[in-house]
């Protein structure tokens, strides 16, 4: 057999090879321009991106821009400002050495560049193609800086684009590139925003690292902090940084690791750290570290990978060993409380048992009588009658258990949003609390169901009727606001198409449709077109996903061991495209909550969970939740949904005159 011809490969075929190894997904373009604009002496950085920035990433900076004469060949392969010759890499400062990123983004995507030095009239822009300038640049006008815009990432590259993940998977990996950049170069403020939404995040210029990480991850991370400093004059490195003490841990280890200012992974470093940890925090409990390590440059190999997220570096062991180290005298002596969660009796073990004094004597018609033990309303009553019941069939060849997945992902990292509409809503809530019906919730005891609208609770010597129903519109429309962005999701084994819900909905007489209000085809596609349009909106604040083809794939877990009645799911699709106002935040979230309130509120009989059937549910799900977390508005005093219907003492009085 004869051996293959060896041929060189066309300079388009090498250049898009090159490009699919720097660019990896739309967090590594935006890594490498964002460089670029810190390499600029850029104070300011505002990044835009829409559609998980597949469709648009655009960087905006006020460096020292770009020359006019430079247009020529700054998207070529190989052509830089920070590097003349190879020996320049062993005192490199900058984050860019080998000029490829542009290029390469320019073989994968359709780059445009704006830009303004301080000596110059105006701004040029330009566009480019596979390196190349298009034309001659133009002049526009333009402050001082760069303004670089990549639109429809790997649009030749379909096999590449298929393996990303969804649009909101890839936001959040941005989201955590600009977020650990913003909290090391805390002197340069960053912005990062979707298309036509407010910021996500924003740091201001001149801001403290311990500041953004509290902008960034919370505050709960920022207030546990600990600053640390190590020097080393033997092994010529400095180390710096915040930590989190033992009173933090979370099931997942945040490390940002910078060396020598280049945002890097050393997988040495970050599993010592976390075995430092391990011996005083919980079993499978890791913390935050921001580590930030001063390297002589000649000790450091930064070309070792295409996207350079890795380094190497002189006595690598002894350093991470030094660092270590440091790190776990640090923690030992910043500590001084510690938070321990102990058991209130050790097994086996036998309490002393101590005289206790006469109590005084109560009347009879002021005891309260409850007990672990005493037995609930419906022991006195029989096996309640079967009756048929009607289920809406939204998949004749599949039931309503095989619908609903059992993939409840109920724990979830917390999110602290900051968004102010968000807080006023919970602030409207806790300003409307009826605190004699908060105890009331808050220490009752529950006596039983009347039926899946009703239910009969007992507080001290008084007895209630509640109206199950409008309690849970309240509490589910309270888990809403106050579990915003922390959702669980409770997931569909098969999607449902989104126009078909909104069909089967519009058929049904509570959703109130007339031949004046058009033609339900049409009013169906309109409601499948509004929902999938703000599908990341839903997907990222309610965990409700709408994919890209119309199809719902889960709806939100308010409650652990409850699921809302399927059959009402046509309905609530509907309402949530007609009666939710989509133009304003506030009302948006307020309209939101209220129809997901009222949808999940709606318990039949044929509510059920691993074959407990509603009345279960009710007693041990509905007001065991009401119990710990409800908070009664003042209008339950006027809309009947509480009544007392006995008064010990009360009845006392009647019987005493017989």
């Amino acid at each position: 057999m004869e051996p293959r011809e060896i041929k060189k490969l066309d300079e388009a075929v090498i250049n898009r090879i090159a490009a699919g190894e720097i660019i990896q997904r739309p967090a590594n373009a935006l890594k490498e321009m964002i460089e670029n604009s810190l390499d600029a002496q850029s104070t300011n950085i505002q990044i835009t991106v829409k559609n998980g920035g597949l469709k648009l990433l655009q960087i905006q900076d006020n460096g020292t821009g770009i020359r006019k004469h430079d247009f020529d060949i700054v998207c070529e392969r190989f052509t830089t400002s920070k590097l003349r010759e190879f020996d320049d890499l062993q005192n490199i400062a900058t984050y860019g050495f080998r000029g490829e990123a542009l290029a390469s983004i320019s073989h994968i995507a359709h780059l445009t560049i704006v830009s303004k030095t301080s000596s110059e009239v105006c701004a040029y822009k330009a566009n480019f193609v596979d390196g190349k300038l298009q034309g001659a640049p133009l002049p526009t006008a333009g402050n001082q800086g760069t303004i670089i815009t990549v639109e429809d990432l790997f649009f030749n590259m379909d096999v590449r684009k298929k393996a990303l993940r969804s649009p909101a998977e890839e936001y959040q990996k941005i989201s955590e590139v600009v977020g650990k950049y913003a909290i090391h170069n805390a002197s340069v403020g960053f912005a990062l925003r979707k298309s036509t939404e407010n910021n996500d995040i924003r740091t201001p210029p001149e801001s403290t690292r311990v500041d953004n990480i509290r902008t960034v991850y919370g505050n709960i991370i920022a207030r546990e902090l600990v600053e640390f400093q190590v020097e080393n004059d033997l092994l010529k490195f400095k180390a710096r940084g915040h930590m989190t003490n033992v009173n933090y841990s979370n099931k997942k280890f945040t490390f940002l690791l910078f060396i020598n200012s280049r945002l890097v992974d050393c997988h040495n470093l970050k599993k010592c750290i976390d075995q430092v940890y391990a011996t005083y925090l919980p079993k499978n409990s890791h913390p935050f570290v921001y580590l930030s390590l001063e390297l002589d440059p000649v000790t450091v190999d930064v070309n070792v990978h295409p996207t350079k997220h890795e380094v190497h570096f002189l006595n690598e062991d002894q350093i991470v060993e030094a660092v270590c180290s440091a790190l776990e005298t640090k923690l030992l002596k910043s500590n001084n409380s510690r938070i321990f969660y102990t058991q209130a009796k050790l097994p086996g073990a036998h309490p002393e048992i101590l005289p206790l004094k006469d109590p005084a004597p109560v009347h009879p018609k002021d005891l309260v009588r409850t007990s672990p033990a005493t037995q609930k309303l419906e022991k006195f009553f029989g096996p309640a009658l079967d009756q048929n019941k009607s289920v809406l069939d939204l998949n004749a060849s599949t039931s309503k258990e095989d619908k609903v997945s059992a993939s409840l992902l109920s724990k979830v990292n917390r999110i602290d949003t900051e968004l102010t509409s968000v807080l006023e809503l919970r602030k409207s809530i806790e300003r409307k609390c009826h605190k004699v019906l908060r105890d009331v919730f808050a220490q009752h005891v529950f006596v039983g169901t009347v039926d899946t609208s009703q239910a009969l609770i007992q507080y001290s010597t008084k007895l209630f009727l509640c109206n199950t129903r409008k309690i849970m519109y309240e509490l589910f429309y309270q888990f809403v606001l106050y579990n915003f962005q922390n959702f669980g999701a409770i997931s569909f084994s098969e999607p449902l198409p989104v126009y078909e819900l909104a069909l089967q909905g519009l058929e049904l007489p509570e959703v109130g449709w007339s031949p004046e209000d058009g033609d339900k085809k049409d009013l169906a596609e309109k409601v499948a077109e509004i929902l999938t349009e703000k599908g990341e909106m839903l997907n990222e604040y309610f965990s409700m996903n709408v994919d890209e083809e119309g199809r719902l794939c889960s709806i939100p877990l308010l409650l652990d061991k409850y699921t809302p009645d399927i059959a009402g799911l046509p309905v609530y699709i509907v309402r949530l495209a007609t009666e939710v106002n989509w133009e304003t935040e506030r009302e948006c979230f307020e309209s939101f909550a209220k129809e997901t309130a009222l949808y999940y509120s709606q318990m039949s009989e044929d509510s059920a969970w691993e074959g407990n059937d509603w009345k279960w549910l009710t007693e041990h799900v509905v007001y065991s939740s009401v119990k710990q977390y409800f908070i009664p508005p003042k209008k339950f005093t006027e809309n009947g949904a509480v009544l007392e219907v006995a008064n010990l003492p009360n009845l006392y009085k009647v019987f005493e005159r017989c």
